[in-house]
């Protein structure tokens, strides 16, 4: 049994959210409220608080996301186009306790005593509040002031630049407004999850997705590039734009869907956690880059031809729009004061590897996130002769190192 099948029972209900078409308008929320103002359509289903789990993949951003217009409702500064990855994922189960008895400070009814593990150890600190903070975004949207118990397991290393938070987050999400009788549409989840962690936004889906960067909660969501891929159900909007505009569903009308001819290696070069965290860095570079605007600018163009690439099923096309956009997001890092390297020794041999890959015939282009681990963009049909060609090229010059080849994951599934 996989992993994300072994979160789901044989007497459970299965939701796979991204087989179900979200119909919300986004006129419902507003960006002062979040999520507390809703359409009846999509309010508690009546069940009351109880328990649900979720399974969520991390996806890997092919154009990236590197800056907030809004910290609070974590709104960026530009929209991104990311690949849902199957071989990565989060399962998370919440549990709503009896908020008359257990983990209440019964002199403080209003206390929430939440409490999290992660692969068996407890979760303090900055990362327990973050965990809280949505939580307490979900109870605000139940009407409950249940504390909750939440048990996650990852195969994602965790703040090693390999979308630890993007699947957390997701299956934090999915898993927290079903524990709480709530019955979400795939917008409201994006947007739900995008609180935690922005790149979570697009975890709710699987294969190719965009996170329309928007101006406020409501317009700043994620949904498919292309519909009917492993669950996704299409756009729901047509409208197109640079930085702050919409998707248009750009699936293929015949035959198998771009993303499932295309592969990602995922070479892991430090599995330990990176030495600043990606809200830091983000914070650096734009307070004090001068690369930044100009890579703001230049981002426009990558994400156009990334999406004429996908809708032209152009492989070439994306992994050259990929590639530059990484690399240019990590010299605005460079250039920031002090500056934010991500980027190792055994990063630039991985990345020397990747151009000797190219020149040698294979498809390969390389992505990075913040964090000094290399992405390699490549066909489903090259991928394991590219694996093999990359493993014995840096055998011995990257010691420990290892590689996971990837494909197209699913979307966000929900158990109650």
């Amino acid at each position: 049994m996989s992993g994300r099948e072994a979160a789901v029972g044989a007497t459970d209900t299965v939701v796979a959210v991204g087989a179900v078409t979200a119909n919300v308008a986004a006129s419902a929320v507003t960006a002062g409220a979040g999520l507390a103002e809703v359409s009846a359509a999509s309010t508690a289903t009546g069940t009351g608080p109880g328990k649900a789990t979720a399974t969520a993949h991390a996806n890997i951003a092919l154009i990236k996301y590197w800056g907030k217009a809004n910290d609070e409702l974590i709104i960026p500064r530009t929209s991104s186009l990311s690949l849902t990855l199957d071989e990565l994922y989060t399962t998370t189960t919440v549990r709503f306790l009896d908020e008359n008895r257990e983990g209440v400070d019964q002199q403080n009814e209003t206390a929430h005593y939440d409490r999290a593990t992660l692969d068996g150890k407890p979760v303090t600190g900055r990362p327990m509040e973050r965990i809280s903070a949505l939580l307490d975004i979900v109870r605000e949207r139940a009407g409950i002031n249940a504390p909750a118990e939440v048990t996650s397991h990852n195969t994602v290393p965790t703040a090693a630049g390999l979308a630890s938070s993007a699947s957390g987050f997701a299956a934090l999400a999915g898993a927290a407004a079903a524990a709480a009788g709530l019955d979400l549409s795939e917008r409201e989840l994006s947007r739900l999850a995008r609180r935690g962690s922005g790149s979570a936004s697009r975890s709710i889906f699987g294969g190719l997705a965009i996170w329309n960067a928007g101006h406020d909660d409501a317009s700043s969501y994620a949904e498919p590039l292309e519909a009917g891929v492993h669950g996704a159900t299409g756009s729901q909007a047509a409208n197109d734009g640079a930085t702050n505009g919409t998707a248009s569903d750009i699936s293929a009308s015949t035959g198998t869907a771009f993303t499932d001819e295309i592969a990602l290696i995922v070479l892991v070069l430090d599995a330990g956690p990176k030495a600043i965290s990606s809200r830091e860095a983000m914070r650096l570079t734009i307070e004090t880059s001068p690369g930044y605007e100009p890579w703001i600018r230049q981002h426009a163009d990558h994400l156009a031809e990334a999406r004429a690439a996908v809708a032209e099923r152009n492989l070439v096309r994306l992994g050259e729009a990929a590639e530059a956009n990484a690399l240019g997001m990590h010299a605005a890092m460079r250039a920031a004061t002090p500056s934010v390297n991500y980027l190792s020794e055994a990063s630039h041999s991985a990345l020397q590897a990747v151009r000797d890959a190219r020149a040698a015939g294979f498809p390969a282009w390389a992505t990075m996130d913040a964090g000094p681990n290399v992405k390699v963009l490549t066909s489903a049909e090259h991928a394991e002769a590219l694996n093999i060609w990359l493993q014995e090229r840096l055998d011995g010059v990257v010691p420990g190192f290892r590689t996971i080849v990837t494909h197209a994951g699913p979307g966000l599934k929900v158990t109650r």
